[in-house]
């Protein structure tokens, strides 16, 4: 059996979805991959090796980082795992538009690393990188303190790029990294009159969840209909069109939110007059709200660009080998992974976990004295609310190009729903505990 062939989540439909495929029937080792069949029969690592056979530091405990880390020691019991970041807890992304509406809380987001620790004996460090070696595979701590390892695995997310006019976030939040700003749009948006406007900008591509702006668009109109009669939802993307799931958001937004929602492509923010709430857009024109969702453009987390490793799309993110997910520039000993790397697959939660596991058993097999396996694939599974009470869907397959080197769609394996209904929405639920519980526990 593959390595990530079944990972025995909540129902049968789940555990396909997130099974991501690679490697022959034994792993470098040599050893029978029967034992990793579900999740009742995972072995349970709860030290970590007293003489580890190779060390790994991982910074970012997101989607990627997590899973990275728990699969590591799962398929490497002989190698050491300390997880870095800045908090003892990760907030998931996604979901937290329904934050917005009041349908979900912020502390249901909500994920620690107790049982990474207990059950896999993964250690934590928390606390600010100041700065990392990528040759050396070294990390420096802003408290001063200093972690070496054979290999640094860098989950560190996107950053936004600034706006100018706006020096307080809070007062035109993008709410694209789960937290304050999340609050802060709920907040802003519950304290609007009836008969108000909000807009919603989407940046260039590429950025975190291709559908997700379109979704929320969705998701607030309905929210609109009910809680602010009247109001206006007026949708500024700085792409040409909808990037994703075109057929299911345009009917949306022309028929089911018509009145509501008003879709302007090509649009591009200049600068803000955070004060009044004014948008300037690139080439003239302007607009002003009751409540802006101002989403900027996106890069990967700072620490890519401070090491050098952003050398992808005009220096925005991390060109990486998705053989093992790392950086292509040489000599380096750091892997990327998630959205902070430039790949063919979108950025998404479920991709970042897919990933994570390519990496893992690539690098069990590289500390094994192997290589990679040379035919990895990956799968992503995504939702997107188009009511308050139901969901559209998609899914894609991706599959190794030996001639490009890159991760290729696969049409066969990939397909989405015609239009929305009650029993999508139900499935997202279902899939997106068994995501989580496949990073988190």
């Amino acid at each position: 059996m593959e390595r990530r062939l079944f990972l025995g989540m909540g129902s049968a439909w789940a555990a396909s979805v997130l099974a991501g495929c690679g490697g022959g029937d034994t792993d470098a080792a040599g050893e029978s991959e029967a034992q990793f069949a579900g999740s009742g029969s995972m072995r349970a690592l709860a030290a970590s090796p007293t003489k580890p056979k190779a060390r790994v530091i991982v910074i970012g405990g997101g989607m990627a980082g997590a899973t990275f880390a728990k699969y590591m020691r799962l398929w490497g019991d002989m190698v050491e795992v300390t997880l870095v970041d800045r908090s003892s807890t990760y907030t998931s992304n996604i979901m937290s538009s329904m934050v917005l509406t009041g349908q979900r809380t912020l502390a249901s987001l909500n994920y620690g690393y107790s049982t990474l620790v207990s059950k896999y004996g993964i250690k934590t460090v928390f606390g600010e990188v100041k700065s990392i070696d990528p040759v050396l595979a070294k990390v420096t701590m802003a408290s001063g303190a200093v972690l070496t390892a054979d290999r640094i695995v860098l989950a560190p997310g996107v950053d936004f790029d600034s706006v100018t006019g706006l020096t307080d976030p809070l007062v035109m939040p993008h709410a694209w990294k789960a937290g304050a700003q999340t609050t802060a749009l709920a907040k802003q948006l519950a304290a609007m009159p009836a008969g108000g406007t909000v807009v919603l900008t989407i940046p260039k591509a590429p950025y975190r969840c291709p559908p997700g702006p379109y979704e929320r668009a969705c998701l607030l109109a309905d929210w609109l209909k009910v809680k602010k009669k009247g109001s206006k939802l007026i949708v500024l993307d700085a792409n040409a069109d909808i990037l994703v799931e075109k057929d299911n958001f345009t009917s949306a937004f022309l028929g089911l939110h018509g009145s509501v929602i008003e879709y302007r492509n090509n649009v591009e923010i200049d600068h803000v007059d955070a004060a009044t709430r004014t948008l300037y857009f690139t080439g003239g024109g302007s607009l002003r709200a009751n409540v802006v969702n101002l989403i900027p453009r996106q890069r990967a987390g700072a620490l890519v660009s401070a090491a050098g490793l952003a050398n992808a799309t005009e220096g925005r993110f991390a060109a990486v080998n998705v053989l093992d997910y790392s950086s292509t520039l040489a000599p380096t000993k750091v892997h990327v992974l998630g959205d902070a790397s430039a790949t063919t697959q979108p950025k998404a939660g479920h991709i970042a976990n897919q990933e994570a596991k390519v990496c893992a058993d690539a690098l069990t097999r590289i500390f094994a004295g192997g290589s990679p396996d040379p035919a990895p694939v990956t799968n992503s599974a995504c939702f997107s609310t188009i009511t308050m009470s139901q969901a559209s869907w998609l899914h894609s397959f991706f599959q190794y190009d030996p001639v490009t080197g890159a991760m290729k769609g696969v049409p066969a394996g990939s397909g989405a729903s015609v239009g929305w209904n009650s029993d999508g929405f139900q499935d997202m639920g279902i899939w997106f505990k068994a995501l989580m519980g496949d990073s988190f526990a």
